[in-house]
């Protein structure tokens, strides 16, 4: 079966992701409501019981907002580092200590023959992470809430075979936005989000033999859109000398209000 995923949620509203191969079906951020989760869920035929865990990547709201109600409606492990479990556990409530988990950030832990890997990112938050997900030489690669691409999550990234990457702005259209300056001024800075023209940048030196799929994700619903994202990561892309056909390698969207079909990494 291999490594198979959708997108349930993302953007600044909420965002989910689901990860599964035969053994293990895994929950990344549980951003929604419960009911809303569960609704993304059935539309992708996948129930609650299913779900062997959930992920945490950083403890803003649109990453945790459902996580205390999912997580204690399917008797769910929760898996975050030390600052985001500290940074969280008031905003989700009470959790079984058994469900309890701590993932460090840089740690590689197997699901069965599921493995997945935690590694740092910059962004305003205790100790964010993106996921790595492993099953024999597939290679499915998670990062949003960028405020840069250093080179360490460009290590841990590289060699992918899909990736789900942070689009989050037009920079043009987030200047001329109706966000005050600070605001502004924290999207754009080293532990905000990461800009198209940025994402294009990073896909020129990631984009390799092995990379087939990049989901732009995290849009800003105020300050970006999904074909101006596409155009401005293909030209930027372009612009450093990497060109590329669709039959090669895709730009692939994701939505705030519904999942993306799911992908199986294996597929060209």
């Amino acid at each position: 079966m291999g490594i198979s995923f959708t997108v349930l949620s993302s953007g600044s509203t909420g965002n989910a992701t689901v990860v599964r191969n035969e053994e293990t079906t895994l929950m990344i951020d549980a951003g929604l409501s419960a009911k809303r989760i569960d609704e993304l869920l059935k539309e992708r035929e996948v129930t609650g019981e299913e779900i062997d865990g959930i992920l945490v990547t950083h403890e803003h709201s649109d990453h945790i907002k459902g996580l205390g109600a999912v997580a204690r409606k399917y008797d769910l492990p929760i898996y975050a580092n030390e600052k985001t479990w500290e940074a969280m556990e008031k905003s989700i409530g009470k959790i079984a200590e058994e469900n309890r988990i701590v993932m460090d950030s840089g740690e590689v832990r197997d699901f069965g023959s599921l493995r997945v890997e935690s590694f740092g990112i910059s962004h305003d938050a205790a100790e964010p992470v993106g996921y790595c997900f492993y099953d024999g030489n597939e290679k499915l690669s998670v990062a949003t809430d960028l405020g840069y691409m250093s080179d360490k999550v460009k290590q841990a990234i590289s060699d992918s075979n899909v990736m789900v990457l942070e689009a989050n702005h037009d920079i043009e259209l987030l200047r001329m936005g109706r966000y005050p300056w600070n605001i502004k001024r924290r999207i754009l800075g080293d532990m905000g989000h990461l800009s198209n023209i940025d994402t294009g940048a990073a896909l020129s030196e990631l984009l390799t033999g092995d990379l087939k799929r990049t989901y732009l994700a995290h849009l800003s619903r105020d300050h970006n859109m999904m074909d101006l994202a596409k155009m401005t990561v293909r030209d930027s892309m372009e612009e450093r000398g990497c060109f590329y056909k669709d039959s090669e390698f895709k730009l692939c969207d994701t939505y705030y209000d519904r999942p993306t079909p799911w992908d199986k990494v294996s597929e060209p």
